[in-house]
This record gives structure tokens, sequence and C-alpha cells, in this order.
């Protein structure tokens, strides 16, 4: 079962160096134990079963449970396997087939052709995606039970992920400049993404908003402060009414028209003077109300002179809080942080890979790496120590996940001998007592 058969590889350099492979008895992945003990003690996984996602699958081919099937398509694309054609070499690792357990822990995990159908004609059912495009709320419900969370913040935004050939869905996209897919984006203050969606690549970067945004409104019903931040792609009224119904303080960049420029029209004259090293910044605010508003709106102006640029730089946002302008744009600039997070998405779980030819084979391929980006995400702000806690996604994959182990068996306990290079003994074990600790927090009610 992964032993290499052949005799051992030579090199010129030193001759006493041979080199053999052993698949089942060596593994490269020994960081992924730290993320399935968290998976546990949040209950993650286990919430697969409980959405009761249908199997079709007869006889053999239900070697695998749902969640074991599960468990191996997200975290092999946690640990940088993102093709179905990993599994072949997967299957018999010794830290997937114990991550996998049952069956697999005992013999192989599911092969190539047992995860293509899994996520190809499995997953791809109507109710089956529906239930699966829920996961990942659900699993950020989970880590709410434990975690209090007394005010949310949604950052929507929107991306692009390029393909190749006649994929279906396929369009040219004239803002990216490339033939993509656009899929949307929301996610809370914390970086867990709240829902994806994957859409055809010609559609406005705020289509399908209400189908992505509903959802998670109404799981945060019950949580007090809540605020939603978009840019100017989402300046539409039916989404300002929506979430003003709902309660919620929002921040919105707005398209400049002549309008708004009348409105600052005393702040675009050039400060007289020297102009100094530091931009010269204004801010004001004042009540404005477009063609298509069914109200006036209050809307803050930010006006910016930049030493050796002839004109200033000014944005506009569309608000209903309260505060200083000031602290309004402040409050909006935060935003970009999930730009950053759609990019950790792209470079270190390579989410963009969507290389299927059925659209809605791609839409699930996009939900597992969110469910995989989210028990990253999970692992490094609820679990890693203060010192290492800035570490991006990529650096967690190349050190934390990426350890290589040699596998020992006893008769009752199976031993991975860790190398110790990135991580070492202590920092390893702080992270388990993290995690413990999680176990030991006595869940709360289902929020909602």
């Amino acid at each position: 079962m992964g032993e290499g058969n052949s005799e051992a590889l030579r090199v010129d350099f030193d001759g006493q160096i041979r080199l053999e492979f052993h698949g089942a008895r060596v593994t490269s992945d020994a960081g992924l134990l730290a993320y399935r003990e968290l998976d546990e003690s949040l209950g993650l996984t286990a919430e697969v079963k409980e959405l009761g996602i249908d199997d079709p699958r007869t006889g053999q081919n239900t070697r695998h449970t749902v969640t074991a099937m599960m468990r191996q398509s997200v975290y092999s694309r946690l640990a940088g396997y993102e093709d179905t054609n990993d599994a072949e070499r997967l299957c018999v690792d010794p830290v997937m087939r114990r991550i996998v357990g049952g069956r697999a822990t005992g013999k192989t995990a599911a092969s190539t052709s047992q995860v293509g159908r899994f996520e190809t004609h499995v997953l791809t059912e109507s109710d089956n995606l529906a239930k699966l495009m829920d996961l990942s709320g659900r699993w950020i419900d989970q880590v709410r039970r434990r975690k209090r969370m007394p005010k949310v913040i949604l950052d929507m935004d929107s991306s692009v992920s390029p393909t190749h050939g006649e994929q279906e869905g396929t369009a040219y996209n004239g803002h990216f400049e490339c033939t993509c897919y656009h899929p949307l984006f929301c996610f809370n203050q914390f970086g867990d993404l709240e829902r994806a969606l994957l859409r055809e690549g010609q559609v406005h970067s705020a289509d399908d908003w209400r189908s992505v945004l509903e959802p998670v409104i109404a799981r945060y019903r019950q949580t007090k402060k809540r605020y939603f931040r978009g840019d100017a792609a989402f300046a539409k009224p039916q989404l300002y009414e929506f979430v003003e119904a709902e309660g919620y303080r929002y921040a919105i960049r707005l398209p400049a028209n002549d309008v708004l420029y009348d409105e600052i029209d005393y702040l675009l004259s050039r400060p007289v003077g020297r102009p100094p090293k530091k931009p010269i910044v204004y801010f004001t605010c004042f009540k404005y109300r477009a063609a298509t508003w069914t109200k006036p709106r209050r809307v803050v102006a930010k006006i910016e002179w930049h030493r050796g640029e002839l004109y200033p730089r000014v944005g506009f946002i569309v608000t209903n809080l309260t505060w200083w302008a000031g602290d309004v744009v402040k409050f909006y600039n935060q935003r970009g942080t999930a730009e950053q997070w759609i990019k950790e998405g792209k470079y270190a779980l390579k989410w963009t890979r969507l290389s299927c030819c059925r659209f809605v084979a791609n839409q699930v391929r996009l939900q597992l790496f969110a469910l995989a980006y989210n028990l990253a995400n999970f692992l490094r702000r609820l679990a890693l120590p203060k010192g290492v806690r800035h570490w991006c996604l990529t650096t967690l994959r190349e050190k934390l996940i990426k350890i290589g182990a040699k596998i020992v068996r006893h008769a009752r306990y199976v031993t991975f001998q860790m190398a110790e290079v990135a991580i070492p003994r202590k920092l390893f074990r702080e992270i388990l007592r993290r995690i413990e600790r999680l176990r030991l927090i006595e869940p709360r009610p289902e929020p909602g």
C-alpha cells in the first residue's frame, strides 16, 4: 500500500545516499493533524451528517461515507492538492487516512475516481449543492457558539477566476480583460467567508447580491451591532433599502457625478501657498437624493490635495452612519481587508482553479475551496499564539501543514515522528492547547 517496490535511487555526489519512497510510512503534511483537531473541537465536518446530503451511491461505491469524502475533498485543498487527480497518491498518505477516518484508517482513502464522482455527481445535485453552499455559514455559527460576537461587519466584493477553453458559463469580461468566471464573496470582519457564489463571466459585479447577502443577514438578526460595506458596484437603491430594513449601518462607495461635485465645489480650489509634503485632506457631508432613490441620504466626501498633482482626489460614500465624516471614511477604507482575503484564497488555496467543463461542477469546487479557506482562517485566529497570528495562509501551509513525519506503528498507538524545523514542538503544543480550550467551552444555543 504505497510502498516502493523498486530498488533505491542513487545520487552521484555522495555514494552513501540511497533514496527510497514509502508513501504509507512517510508524510509531508503532518501539520494537517492540528486542523483536524480544531475540526473535531468545533464539530465542523460533523455538520455534514446533520445537513443530510443525499447519497445516490450504492454497493461498492459507498465504501466511504459522505462525511469522509467531504473531509478528503476539503483537507486535500487545504494542503495544496486542488485536483482530484492528486487523490491517487493521497489515498495512501498516512495523515490523510487518519483525517478521513472510518475505513480509510485501516485501508486507503478514496481514489481519484471516487473523489471525482463525489464532487461532480453527488454534490452537483441541486439539493446537495444548496446544502453545500450553506455549510460555510454553519461552520461560522459553530465558532460563534464558542466565541462571543457582539457585532458583525459584512464586506461584499467580487473577483475574477480566469477560464480556459470551452468551459460552460465562461465569458469575456471587459473590466478584467479576460475570459473568466466572476465569483461573488461575502466576508465578516474576522476574514471568515460567510458565503460565495460562482457566476458567469460577463455579469455585473453586483449581480445576484441578494442571493448571497440575504442568507447571511438572516443568520445575524440576533446580533445587536450590524454593519455593511461595499464598493461603488454595490451603490444600488435596492441594496440600500434592504440593509436599512434589516437595521444595518452601512458605508458604500458612491460613483461621482456633476451634482455631487457641485455640493463640494468650495473645496475644489487649490489651497494657497506652497504645497506641503503631506496631503491636504478635507472631509464634508451633505444630504443627497438621486433620481432613483425614494428618500435623501447622507453622503460623505473626502477631498485630498497631493503635492505634484494638478487635481484633487475625490471620493464619495453614501451612509446612514451618524459619525464624523472622517471616521466614516476610515471605517469604509477598512473594507480593503476583504480584497486581501480574496488574494489569500487565490494564492494560498488556488480557489481560482476551476477547471471542470460543467458550470455546476465548478460551483461545487468553489464551495469546497471556501470550506478549506474557512478552516485555515479558523485555526489562524482561534489557535495561533500571538507571536505568529500575523502569518498569512501561504506561510501557514508552508510551515505548519508541510511538516514531514515518519510513521511508527505499535500495537495500541500510531506515532508520527515529526520534523522540528519551522514549527518547534513548543509552538505545536501551544496550538493544541488553545484548541483544547475551545473544546472545553460550553457551546451557546445556536445563533438565531
